[in-house]
């Protein structure tokens, strides 16, 4: 709970209704959080009003001042609002790493021996720049193998420092590298493979296969075989670079389809680049935390991603419409200097590039989460939110199973680390509640448990880190009642149900809700707990009434003792098609009198007990 909440609150309802930025601050003055508005006053009261999802709530606990920049437009707060989050980066905004969007194969021409290289963007540092390419991926690996195909060094020896050093290294010897450590050849040579490679930077791949090509016929008329033979292995490399790899010669795309897919402990942006409808490349980037407010995250992640990219696609697809939709297509023309159009595809091909970035944030998310990745963040959540003191380990459930007063049960499920533990359930017939109680049936039920516990038995010694009941806040304290009576003291919630019984929420004793259905992984693995403990509960329960209802149809008729009621239930297999037999069924099983008997029972309002 954030102490200054009255002055902060007081603070933001005075601000204007114009739009502009605030930027939050800690305790020490750090900025901890950035953001736009097109009202400044309505925006930053609602942080101090009303409940939030779990990272807004630990964003404004830490809040201890604000304060704000009023701009001239909608236009002006987003511009504004990037330039102040890329220079703070603040803690609480989503950031993109800053080596998105196209990169670009730097060569360092001030070294006497060049060496190639993948940066982000341009900068002044008197290199030279080839690309923008596609994904950092593909530009490497197609780097890599022009590398190879020419025979250039791609180790970290540095020449001339590292000539003459040591012997040359298994890249020589797989016939990928000339061996420029053993300084056999000059640097002139050196310098004249860069020139190819910037050839084949430069889309003039064929332009240097035709040169290379007459200059092996030439040194084989010559009888200069062995030049020939090199020449003939390096033309045959940059052959099969060309149909392995076309990155190097394609530039920047013409559409962009960005996606996103929220997790359940991660979330992943993923932008595809297309030319003329091919896919050129994928970047993608893995975000710790879900987006919240998603049309507006959607808005800040396209503009840090296209901040500094060098090249702008004409169009750039969106998942949905962002409230500052024009505002954002201006940012992104102004930066492009050519038109630039936002859409939301609705049907054909664009929609399926747009589907595609999807399913690839998507597969981001699920190839990096593994099932322990999941159990933690949930605990963790769990242990945040509710103010535990570790993430909690086992956890148990109780759920009570009546339809009267009669077979009143009670059900306790545990989970170990996540997992369902099968044997540790237990299950309660009640004893001391008469008719229909389900506080006092909950009472019992959580009340036999821990005794049990206080009694040394050893089929109840783990103690939960975490106690949860199906139920409000009033089954919530009569759990919490009746455990703190047996000697124990463990931290208790309800689990809320909406409309359509699935668990929305926990509740405290005292009735404080915390919402989970904002984060995927709490709202699916509660949910699993509540339905796990119902499930047990009211297999129990039809146990019981099962055998109550089949003791109280059979037993108590005149001449039918166990022997009797197993011909019945073999001939009819069930109670409930004896009850249905007539007498001259009846007969075909049993005895004609002990067929009478049955059938006055059942047909003449006759009832055993």
């Amino acid at each position: 709970m954030n102490p200054n909440l009255d002055t902060l609150r007081e603070k933001a309802n005075a601000l204007p209704l114009k739009p502009g930025c605030y930027i939050m601050h800690a305790e020490d003055g750090t900025v901890i959080y950035v953001g736009k508005a097109k009202a400044l006053k309505n925006r930053v009261s609602s942080y101090f009003h009303g409940s939030h999802n779990l990272k807004t709530e630990a964003m404004i606990s830490n809040i201890r001042d604000f304060e704000v920049i009023i701009a001239k437009s909608e236009f002006e707060a987003l511009v504004l609002e990037n330039s102040l989050i890329k220079h703070y980066s603040p803690k609480y905004n989503i950031l993109l790493k800053d080596d998105k969007g196209y990169p670009f194969v730097r060569l360092d021409i001030k070294s006497p021996y060049p060496r190639f290289s993948i940066a982000s963007r341009r900068a002044k540092d008197g290199a030279e720049y080839y690309g923008p390419f596609g994904s950092r991926g593909n530009t490497k690996a197609a780097l890599e193998l022009l590398l190879k195909a020419l025979k250039l060094p791609t180790c970290s020896k540095r020449f001339p420092r590292d000539i003459g050093r040591e012997r040359p290294c298994l890249n020589h010897h797989m016939g990928v590298c000339d061996a420029w450590c053993r300084g056999v050849l000059t640097g002139e040579e050196y310098r004249d493979r860069v020139s190819q490679a910037v050839m084949v930077l430069k889309g003039k791949g064929r332009e240097l296969t035709q040169e290379l090509t007459e200059k092996m016929a030439r040194a084989a008329e010559d009888l200069r075989f062995e030049e020939a033979a090199k020449l003939r292995d390096t033309v045959r490399a940059l052959e099969l670079l060309e149909t392995r790899q076309t990155v190097l010669n394609k530039g920047a795309s013409d559409t962009d389809a960005v996606g996103y897919f929220e997790g359940e402990v991660r979330s992943a942006f993923a932008v595809l680049h297309y030319v003329q409808g091919q896919l050129l490349a994928k970047d993608a980037e893995l975000l710790e935390d879900p987006l919240g407010d998603f049309t507006e995250s959607l808005s800040l992640l396209v503009r840090q991603y296209y901040y500094d990219a060098e090249l702008i696609p004409s169009r750039v697809l969106l998942p949905v419409e962002t409230e500052d939709m024009e505002e954002l297509g201006r940012f992104l023309t102004e930066k492009a200097g050519h038109n630039v159009e936002l859409y939301v595809p609705q049907r054909g091909m664009y929609r399926e590039f747009l589907s595609a970035a999807q399913e690839n944030a998507r597969e981001e998310v699920e190839r990096v989460t593994t099932r322990e990745e999941r159990v933690s963040k949930t605990a963790q959540w769990l242990r945040d939110a509710l103010g535990l003191a570790e993430a909690p380990g086992r956890i148990e459930s109780f759920d009570i199973s009546n339809t009267g007063a009669d077979d009143i049960v009670a059900s306790m499920v545990v989970f170990v680390d996540g997992k369902p533990k099968k044997s540790d359930y237990k299950k309660f017939k009640m004893r001391t509640v008469e008719g229909q109680d389900d506080y006092g049936s909950m009472r019992e039920a959580v009340g036999r448990r821990f005794a049990r516990y206080a009694s040394g038995d050893s089929g109840f010694a783990a103690l939960p880190d975490l106690l949860l009941i199906d139920g409000g806040d009033r089954h919530a304290s009569a759990a919490r009642e009746a455990m703190r009576a047996a000697g124990a003291d463990v931290p208790v919630f309800g689990m809320v149900k909406d409309d359509r019984h699935r668990t929305r929420a926990l509740v405290t004793p005292e009735g404080q809700e915390i919402s989970i259905q904002a984060n995927p992984a709490v709202f699916a693995f509660i949910g699993n707990i509540q339905e796990e403990t119902h499930r047990f509960a009211i297999e129990f329960h039809r146990s019981l009434q099962s055998k109550r209802v089949k003791k109280s149809k059979l037993d108590g008729i005149p001449g039918v003792g166990e022997a009797r009621k197993a011909q019945l239930l073999k001939h009819f297999k069930s109670v409930k098609a004896v009850e249905a037999a007539g007498y001259e069924e009846l007969c075909a099983a049993v005895p004609k009198n002990t067929a009478r008997a049955v059938y006055e029972h059942f047909h003449t309002g006759e009832r055993g007990t």
